[in-house]
């Protein structure tokens, strides 16, 4: 097993199993982001995020989550190091926009600016909640109110900061083209590499990182537009 982890092929497999993981991550966390515009009350997100602060099973997931992302990033270095060290000296400049898309030839720097994103993101909003504590998830709630108005930390954070705002909708948009790369290529790593599953997957892919980019982007610009 750990020749297999150590090969080539061993790693490739590795990360991809943790992006298709971490691509059901992105849906259920985005699902729960989207009640922030569907009930002004706060009332709707603060229990689905409760939810996800409670449920016995989420709270086992979140450390794997986090081994998750651990590996997919350091083995995602290690291929395209080896791939860098495996390239051939160019005698002449190759266009290689032809046989290949913009995402995919970037994907260690999309991987990278999302990363930036994701601790930001992290600091803002996993940190308070989690370890330091802030005034406002106690405000507005029903004394011995036993969740936090998350809520209301994270809408003020959208009303208040047009930079934070508009952070958000570049992570969406950096995120949606790295999905468009890697859902595809995940699962053609699994095998899922015929030409019929690739043209479907590839198809899929697209209309995966439109829902994600859109998704994560229309948040922050309806508190941006609204009030």
């Amino acid at each position: 097993m750990s020749k297999f982890l150590y090969a080539s092929i061993g790693r490739k497999f590795l990360m991809s199993v943790t992006g298709i993981f971490l691509l059901l991550f992105i849906l259920v966390h985005l699902t729960i982001n989207l009640l922030l515009i569907f009930d002004d009350s706060g009332a709707l997100y603060n229990e689905g995020a409760h939810f996800m602060v409670t449920n016995p099973a989420i709270k086992i997931m979140e450390p794997i989550l986090a081994l998750g992302f651990l590996v997919h990033i350091i083995w995602s270095l290690l291929i395209s190091w080896e791939n860098y060290k495996a390239r051939p000296v160019k005698y002449k400049k190759q266009d290689l926009s032809v046989a290949s898309s913009w995402a995919s030839r970037n994907m260690l720097i999309l991987g990278a600016l999302v990363f930036v994103f994701l601790v930001i993101h992290l600091a803002n909003f996993w940190w308070k909640i989690k370890v330091s504590g802030h005034d406002l998830l106690n405000q507005g709630l029903e004394p011995g109110a036993d969740m936090h108005n998350t809520y209301l930390l994270v809408s003020t954070l959208f009303k208040t900061s047009w930079f934070y705002s508009l952070l958000y909708i570049l992570g969406g948009v950096l995120l949606g083209l790295h999905v468009t790369h890697g859902f595809w290529s995940a699962f053609q790593t699994i095998g899922f590499s015929n030409k019929v599953w690739l043209n479907r997957l590839q198809t899929v892919a697209k209309v995966y990182a439109v829902v994600v980019a859109l998704g994560f982007a229309i948040i922050p610009l309806y508190f941006m537009i609204k009030f």
